[in-house]
């Protein structure tokens, strides 16, 4: 089996595959302070309850946004698998698709395997990948799978933390789907989540007509991130939504994989 990992800037996705099937996921918060040996206890027990064990795993595949996270994981795969991980984006595992940008190298590592993962789904199209997660992102993927570039925003929960953080007297609400249509809200706590999740919609509303303006061409937009479901009454900003997008994408990257000579 293989064990993808994608580690986020909040959150740690562990996902265990046997060739192109997922056959479990789990999260743990992002930090790169946590040990191989911790990684294992939760991990191992984990499995155990959806009964698979860590004997049954002979590769390992990591990307990571959090570069001080990478060596526990490491030694993660080394100390308690046996292998050696992969790298994302590192020799043997090129990208293997263009990152038709003025500066690939800076190209996030999430948002490149999105990129890949998005043309597994949509080939042949022009695709818009939204990724919700600590930052909001927005990417232009061609045709042929080549990253076009794309717009970084503040994620819905890190603007409402902002908001919080900046103003006392404003209290700490969790972000949801409003209960009524209605922009006027009769209570503070309404009025906070009118303004993050209308102000949310609003943003992607017009993000994505103008990337749609600029691009010229018809746009397949999918969404991925834990919490691109929180907008899944908005029908109208989707084509379709891929929680998994990124972890799928870790494992069609391990088996295009090409090592270099």
């Amino acid at each position: 089996m293989l064990l993808a990992i994608d580690v986020g800037n909040t959150n740690a996705k562990f996902a265990l595959f046997r060739g192109a099937d997922l056959l479990a996921r789990w999260r743990i918060a992002t930090d790169d302070r946590r040990t191989a040996d911790e990684y294992m206890v939760w991990l191992d027990q984990l499995m155990r309850i959806e009964g698979h064990h860590r004997g049954d795993v002979d590769a390992v595949i990591i990307s990571t946004v959090v570069p001080r996270a990478l060596h526990n994981l490491q030694l993660l795969a080394h100390k308690y698998f046996g292998v050696d991980a992969l790298i994302a984006g590192r020799d043997p595992v090129n990208w293997g698709i263009a990152l038709k940008v003025d500066e690939p190298q800076s190209v996030g590592a999430d948002r490149a395997v999105n990129a890949i993962s998005a043309q597994a789904v949509e080939p042949g199209k022009d695709k818009l990948v939204i990724s919700f997660g600590t930052a909001t992102t927005l990417d232009h993927i061609g045709p042929d799978g080549a990253y076009l570039g794309g717009i970084i925003a503040p994620g819905v929960n890190l603007s409402l933390e902002a908001l919080v953080a900046a103003a006392a007297k404003l209290p700490r609400i969790a972000i949801e789907a409003p209960a009524s249509a209605s922009v006027i809200g009769r209570t503070t706590e309404s009025q906070m989540l009118i303004g993050v999740y209308w102000g949310y919609v609003s943003m992607m509303e017009g993000l994505i007509a103008r990337m749609k303006a600029e691009i010229g061409k018809p746009l397949t937009v999918v969404a991925t991130g834990g919490l691109a479901t929180l907008f899944q009454e908005q029908a109208h900003l989707f084509d379709r939504i891929e929680p998994d997008l990124t972890l799928n994408g870790l494992m069609h990257l391990y088996y295009q994989r090409k090592p270099t000579t």
